[in-house]
């Protein structure tokens, strides 16, 4: 029987994790193409506004993919072209939209629901559920920076102005996506109406509390000077060209996929000729050739052939 075994935990170069959340006109898709701008030269973006980050063409240079239904597999084959193109950075505008949009994951849940009929809504996150985390998945181990958004629900409060008048503040509360999904980024910043941003979680120190009015450049200098803090790293397409590689070994791919496996890259998502898979399957699927290729070689050396 083999052992868990504990390695020393070193501190390694990564790509930024971002969440942006607010309510509707708190500037979160200008904010993530500043950021985006200031984290890397080539930028995709994922448009699922109608169109509306595209306004914003004559300030940044960005590409787009405006996308009309949100099933959470569209998002992975958009992660996949994206990385094989080589995209720097991946803005997803909205999430919100892979949640409770035409497609997301309440439709697919209630699509389940009705196909597997008896269980009703449990049945159907059963069977949904893992395309969801699929979908994380290939988000969180994109090998460029990724920054997404995400709508919070809205609701107005009312205060005391600076002349004592009672009026309307629009205020933003949980973002519209599965409870507890702002855990899986590395920071998250909430935005109001003024276009003012509170860093509510990160992992980054320097960074923690911080807030910005307006945020610009800075931010994404804050955010670089984090990242870069450590050893390199390998990145998504070193372990592809690995594993495409025609001599590997079927002991090499097997050592390959402990490797992405321990860095928790198996769910990225890849190019395999035309097909969209996972950097885990990619590796299994070489590996698997490989294996055939050795026991066919074996077989003709205990056959003298060749």
């Amino acid at each position: 029987m083999n052992h868990p075994v504990f390695i020393p935990a070193t501190k390694e170069q990564a790509k930024a994790r971002i969440a942006l959340t607010g309510p509707t006109g708190s500037g979160k898709t200008y904010t993530a193409l500043v950021t985006g701008t200031g984290l890397g030269d080539r930028i995709a973006l994922v448009d699922t506004e109608h169109g509306s980050a595209a306004k914003y063409a004559d300030e940044f240079a960005f590409d787009t993919l405006p996308l009309t239904t949100f099933q959470p597999t569209a998002l992975v084959e958009a992660l996949a072209v994206a990385a094989h193109d080589g995209y720097d950075v991946m803005i997803v505008d909205s999430l919100s939209h892979f949640w409770s949009g035409t497609g997301g994951m309440l439709e697919q849940v209630d699509n389940a629901a009705k196909r597997v009929g008896a269980g009703g809504s449990f049945a159907g996150w059963k069977e949904a559920r893992p395309m969801e985390r699929a979908m994380l998945d290939a988000l969180l181990a994109y090998p460029g920076h990724l920054i997404v958004t995400m709508r919070t629900k809205t609701e107005y409060v009312v205060e005391a102005d600076e002349r004592g008048r009672k009026v309307p503040r629009k205020v933003g509360l949980k973002p519209e996506q599965r409870e507890g999904i702002e855990y899986e980024f590395d920071i998250v910043g909430d935005l109001d109406h003024e276009n003012t941003l509170v860093i509510s979680k990160s992992r980054a120190k320097p960074l923690s509390g911080t807030v910005l009015h307006k945020p610009g450049p800075e931010f994404a200098e804050a955010v670089l000077g984090w990242l870069k803090a450590g050893k390199p790293a390998k990145s998504v397409p070193d372990y592809i060209t690995a594993a495409t590689a025609p001599d590997a070994t079927y002991e090499d791919l097997r050592a390959l996929y402990e490797e992405v496996r321990r860095r928790n890259l198996l769910g990225a998502a890849v190019l395999d000729g035309e097909e969209t898979r996972t950097l885990g399957e990619l590796i299994v699927r070489r590996g698997t050739e490989a294996a055939k290729n050795r026991d066919a070689q074996d077989v003709e050396s205990r056959l003298g052939v060749g």
